[in-house]
């Protein structure tokens, strides 16, 4: 990687917003990808029916409900199904304002989707596979033929026909339009335990081209996308993938975290200035690398975080960027990690600072350092789709958006 002079990099950051140009409204061609996660409803208390009061709903043209997981045996479970299909809603808690029913036959978030998609006829559901903690034992079902056909088969029975253990036949289908696979990662490392093998790489290939087999063109079919170079190239046939896919999502944060000593950026566009570390982690280096392997451009869809990564006992120098620090900051349900609207809440607490060059923000109060993707970095990010003539945006996840829905609104109307 190339080092440039800390110079440069501070004559870049910025304490006051830089405003950007913003057109009068999205270009319908455009992706607008949400992930609703299935624990959002829990402590975040962010519920499918805030989609609707906060405007994402009327903005998203895709949501990824996440996540079903992939058992021993290689067929698709519900990770909660308390969760999925079987919690009561209050008046006050649905989508349609109308309290479930004793003993009707689905509840949960599954029948909240179905009323948000009665409410939205265009938007788009797909049920997603897998996950940091649901991707064990992705590499066994993928393995040959018959595993593959038998777990594809498994999971278009259980969300897609919405046959559910303990519910009448079909119960939640037309729910689902289509397919996820968020299998990280293929042939690499990711949660401790999980199964990985070299052929992986071939074997994914041959998975995605069996879901489309059996699912046919009417369905979506997608896949999350890792940002390092190292590992597309372990676990991913981009050009072979791209035939079978509907769109790919690529993963575009986590470029840095507390999993480090040093504070750095997690969803910079470009490498800054003074970076320390190799190799250079960005959007414009996944954006490339999936390009210069035979991705389409309007397939490629770039992931946004609608959340930060913090370090505290930061040294009080360079406004804290690149700096030694003790440990992950408190977070509300995480220690390094936190949503959007709660850091917000905080802000007075802090200064922001802006690398209008490399594209990335972060707060810092002279101990504690914060990523920050702010309505003036989600325009940012549109812009740079947009100029790339990329296929759209990614959001994870929208429950880290505000009640006025500030992120995914300045991320919507700057994409064109």
């Amino acid at each position: 990687m190339r080092r440039r002079s800390l110079g440069l990099l501070l004559a870049a950051a910025m304490v006051v917003p830089t405003t950007l140009a913003v057109p009068a409204e999205a270009h319908e061609s455009k992706r607008v990808v949400g992930y609703y996660t299935n624990w959002s409803g829990y402590g975040r208390n962010f519920l499918v029916s805030d989609l609707v009061k906060n405007g994402s709903a009327a903005r998203l043209t895709q949501i990824n409900y996440a996540f079903g997981f992939v058992d021993a045996q290689g067929n698709c479970t519900s990770s909660d199904p308390w969760a999925d299909y079987q919690r009561p809603f209050t008046a006050e808690q649905s989508v349609n304002g109308k309290a479930d029913e004793p003993g009707q036959v689905l509840n949960g978030n599954l029948n909240q989707l179905k009323e948000l998609k009665q409410k939205y006829p265009k938007l788009r559901i797909s049920i997603s596979l897998g996950g940091w903690t649901g991707s064990a034992h992705f590499s066994d079902a993928a393995l040959t033929p018959a595993s593959r056909a038998a777990h594809v088969k498994s999971c278009i029975d259980l969300w897609l026909k919405g046959n559910l253990p303990g519910l009448p036949a079909g119960a939640a289908e037309g729910i689902f339009d289509g397919v996820d696979l968020d299998w990280e990662w293929p042939a690499s490392d990711g949660n401790p335990g999980n199964v990985i093998r070299p052929e992986d790489k071939q074997n994914f290939t041959a998975l995605v081209h069996e879901y489309r087999k059996q699912m046919g063109p009417r369905y979506n079919l997608t896949a999350f996308l890792p940002a390092n170079p190292a590992m597309i190239d372990r676990g991913f046939e981009v050009r072979q993938l791209f035939k079978d896919l509907t769109f790919g999502t690529t993963q575009g944060y986590d470029y840095h975290g507390p999993w480090e000593n040093l504070t750095n950026q997690q969803s910079a566009l470009r490498g800054p200035a003074g970076d320390p570390t190799t190799p250079e982690f960005s959007s414009r280096v996944t954006i490339d690398a999936y390009l210069s392997r035979g991705a389409p451009r309007d397939k490629l869809v770039m992931g946004v975080p609608f959340y930060s990564h913090g370090w505290t006992g930061v040294t009080n120098q360079n406004h804290g960027l690149f700096q030694p620090s003790t440990g992950p900051a408190p977070g509300t349900f995480e220690a390094g990690t936190d949503d959007y609207r709660y850091l917000k809440a905080q802000l007075a607490n802090y200064t922001v600072y802006r690398d209008n060059r490399a594209g990335f923000a972060w707060l810092f109060d002279g101990t504690t350092f914060w990523t920050w993707d702010d309505p003036v970095e989600m325009a940012r990010k549109a812009q740079y789709i947009s100029q790339r003539d990329l296929g759209g945006a990614m959001i994870w996840s929208l429950d880290g958006d505000t009640a006025n829905g500030e992120l995914i609104s300045a991320l919507h109307r700057n994409l064109r």
